[in-house]
């Protein structure tokens, strides 16, 4: 472990002043490497996402700073904040690390794709624009993108810098403000982002950062009557409750990004590929201790190269280093809780029970910290609930397949549709299977490789909308239609 990290802002951030919580409740955060509290953490209540709120619309009206502001001039704004976190991303890996579990080396890797999404978001905030319509009869007629006004963002525990600059980029660059509920199991980076758009110069009240419980912060949120739009990342059950609460609130506007259990398809492919491929699935189900919406949770291979495919990735899971994630040398860092451990664990022995083939892991790491090996079970049927339910977990099924109808089948065979990827080398195969397969993103010869210039969100039960891209703006504004009489 480092010097200890210093721990600068536990408050709840309203109007760019950091305040207690009217309640003065508290709560604790802690380092799953060591199971040690490392901050107690103001938490949000009703009162305090409503003084959030009406914070964020002031900053919204028509004559206010932001409002006014020239969107040339917003972007700078936005682009200079990516370079505040640019200056202190040693420090903000460092307390993502600490708070979450993952590598060093990991949240340094978000942390530089997070400033790139910011950056991409900026050069973006005067560039929206409408079209001109050439309408019927003398009329002169023209859209608007207009933002839509304060939006609510709830963020997961798994990815927390990036899941929230996912948000606030598009967001702001677009003209809206924002009140963000981080996860309460990691809300102290979020909370230093905070600091840095203050230092930045936005204007108060345009963003507001209120760490909390979902059951009472997040609902609170979702059913704010003065709250035009939730951006949400999360679970499937979470993802109904606040649709819910769009229904019975304001009808405001929702994008979901949800679960998954995505397939990765390897077909006949030489040793070279056959290896890269092992790689990917590896990078992608390993990564971040498999808490990953999009890993490749179920890999389906060619039955002629099943078995050399297997003893790759064995390998290379045999190969992970696990324990302390600020050890250099070590890969795989900690699952974030107790709870998520023993989730995970559970998981393991209904594989086993239920007759899938233990190839390696499925032990614990040490007795203080919640560290796992990295788990393979090949011989699965698709039945298995191991082969069904979302793990978010360092445990990947292998599965077996002889036809291409067959595979593309058995991989759209499930509730879920984030994302999806295959490996070969017949372009014919690709781009037919690319086309079939239910998933939002298809990755070809690769896994999880994704671009802040490229759109990502699920199809089925992985939720709507999309992040990222041009198509991430279309979340964020409502389209204003205006028509001219022309005399």
């Amino acid at each position: 472990m480092p010097s200890k990290v210093e721990i600068k802002y536990t408050q709840l951030f309203i109007n760019n002043e950091f305040v207690n919580a009217k309640t003065g409740r508290t709560f604790p955060t802690y380092n799953p490497a060591t199971e040690e509290e490392i901050a107690q953490v103001q938490e949000a209540g009703e009162d305090d996402i409503d003084l959030a709120v009406k914070a964020a619309r002031k900053a919204f009206e028509r004559d206010s700073e932001w409002r006014k502001m020239d969107a040339s001039a917003r972007g700078n704004l936005l682009y200079k904040f990516a370079q505040l976190m640019r200056r202190d991303e040693d420090y903000l890996a460092k307390l993502e690390t600490l708070d979450n579990g993952k590598t060093y080396a990991e949240s340094l890797a978000d942390i530089d794709c997070s400033i790139k999404c910011m950056e991409y978001y900026a050069g973006w905030a005067d560039k929206i624009s409408g079209q001109t319509i050439p309408a019927d009869g003398s009329n002169f007629c023209y859209t608007r993108h207009e933002a839509i006004g304060v939006c609510g963002q709830i963020i997961p525990w798994n990815y927390p810098i990036m899941m929230a600059i996912w948000k606030f980029g598009p967001a702001l660059a677009c003209g809206n403000t924002i009140v963000m509920k981080p996860a309460e199991l990691t809300p102290l980076s979020s909370l230093y982002l905070g600091s840095l758009f203050r230092e930045a110069g936005f204007p108060a009240g345009v963003v507001n950062i209120l760490p909390g419980f979902g059951h009472i912060a997040g609902n609170a949120l979702a059913m704010h009557m003065n709250v035009d739009k939730i951006a949400f990342t999360g679970s499937a059950v979470t993802g109904r409750k606040i649709q819910e609460a769009s229904a019975k609130s304001n009808l405001k506007r929702v994008s979901l990004e949800l679960g998954g259990k995505s397939p990765f398809i390897i077909f006949d492919v030489d040793d070279e590929y056959l290896q890269k491929a092992a790689e990917d699935t590896a990078f992608s189900i390993f990564s971040n201790q498999g808490q990953s919406c999009c890993a490749s949770s179920r890999v389906f291979v060619h039955e002629k190269v099943y078995d050399k495919f297997l003893e790759k990735l064995k390998k290379i899971a045999n190969e992970k280093i696990v324990g302390d994630p600020f050890d250099e040398n070590v890969t795989s860092g900690a699952i974030i809780n107790d709870t998520q451990f023993k989730k995970i664990m559970s998981y393991i022995d209904i594989g086993v029970k239920e007759g899938a083939t233990l190839v390696c892991g499925g032990e614990r790491v040490g007795n203080k910290g919640y560290f796992l090996k990295p788990t393979i079970f090949a011989d699965c049927s698709d039945e298995m609930r191991i082969a069904k339910e979302e793990i978010f977990g360092p445990v990947v099924s292998v599965f077996k397949f002889k036809q291409e109808d067959e595979v593309i089948r058995r991989a759209n065979a499930t509730t879920y549709g984030l994302a999806a990827g295959l490996y070969s080398k017949d372009v014919n195969q690709i781009i037919k299977v690319s086309n079939s397969l239910e998933a939002g993103t298809v990755w070809v010869n690769s896994y999880e490789t994704t671009a802040n210039q490229a759109p990502f969100g699920g199809f089925k039960q992985s939720g709507f909308g999309r992040e990222l891209g041009e198509y991430g703006l279309h979340e964020y504004t409502e389209v204003k239609t205006v028509s001219i009489a022309i005399f």
